[in-house]
């Protein structure tokens, strides 16, 4: 599953070397996070979220034929940048 998210976000942003997925396993279900250069953020999350709802629902549907139950998290890194 995870080569799978991977394979997803890399294809749809412009800084594919900075795409990283963990995971973890809580209670029985797998936790995904997605990593992206900031630049690529708003190409993950798309359009009303539109993006980052599609990558959740095929790999739902693939988690749904595996028999497991899994969350897909977007991590936002919010450190501001240093105003001038």
């Amino acid at each position: 599953m995870k080569s799978f998210i991977e394979y997803l976000v890399k294809e749809i942003v412009k800084h594919p070397e900075d795409v990283s997925v963990s995971q973890e396993d809580v209670q029985g279900t797998q936790i995904y996070t997605i990593n992206v250069n900031n630049e690529d953020m708003g190409l993950v999350i798309g359009k009303q979220g539109r993006t980052i709802r599609s990558i959740r629902d095929l790999t739902k549907a693939k988690a749904i034929k595996e028999n497991v139950r899994i969350r897909i998290e977007l991590h936002e890194d919010t450190l501001e940048q240093p105003q001038e």
